[in-house]
């Protein structure tokens, strides 16, 4: 069976919104930001479109501020661009995968460390 429709509505808004973060916003607020994906309903009436912002945390905060108050102005840009018989209401939310897959890195890399230590310390006794 093929893609759902809601699906590649999501991919096309990805897209556009994607470009319009890059190209057109102009708030000082709004930082690198990387739209990750877009969860749209099956009525195709909402859709929660998912960033990644790099920085710090205060960064990520003006960066996410900066995207809510430019929700309305994305929106009818998505209108324009896509013809859609309804706009999409969006909601951002920040995208954590990569915030989380670099902790999961860090206690990987401290057991790991730790193992070495260990296996050293066995060593030395030999």
């Amino acid at each position: 069976m093929g893609v759902k429709r809601s699906e590649r509505v999501g991919d096309l808004i990805k897209r556009e919104i994607g470009e319009i973060i890059e190209r057109e916003l102009k708030d000082p607020r709004i930082g690198l930001a990387t739209v990750t994906a877009v969860e749209m309903s099956d009525d195709l009436r909402h859709a929660r479109v998912f960033i990644s912002i790099f920085g710090d945390r205060s960064i990520q905060e003006e960066t996410e501020r900066g995207l809510n108050s430019a929700k309305f102005f994305i929106q009818g840009e998505i209108g324009r661009r896509l013809r859609l018989k309804y706009t999409p209401e969006l909601s951002f939310q920040r995208d954590r995968s990569l915030e989380r897959g670099l902790r999961i890195s860090k206690i990987i890399k401290t057991l790991q460390e730790g193992r070495d230590e260990e296996s050293e310390g066995g060593r030395t006794g030999d």
